[in-house]
């Protein structure tokens, strides 16, 4: 439990310049896209970041499935209708 502690307390608070600039590469197309894996799963990131980095990539991944299954959907009942 101590360590726990000991873990949390060596980092510091993710200052609002700190976000500001996060969200800001984020939001870069491509370059956000993998900012956004090496946020989560590198070893020196702040956890409040790599927290945030892999609950963005889990919503990345939920909205890709709910697009997918919207155009497996309507794309049968486009082609159904013209058979």
């Amino acid at each position: 439990m101590n360590d726990q502690l000991e873990n949390q307390t060596n980092f510091n608070v993710v200052k609002t310049g700190d976000w500001f600039l996060t969200l800001l590469i984020a939001a870069i197309p491509l370059v956000g896209f993998i900012m956004l894996f090496v946020w989560a799963f590198s070893g020196g990131t702040n956890p409040s970041k790599a927290n945030w980095a892999k609950a963005a990539l889990l919503w990345f991944a939920v909205l890709l499935a709910i697009y997918l299954l919207i155009i497996l959907v309507f794309g049968a009942a486009f082609l159904s209708a013209f058979k």
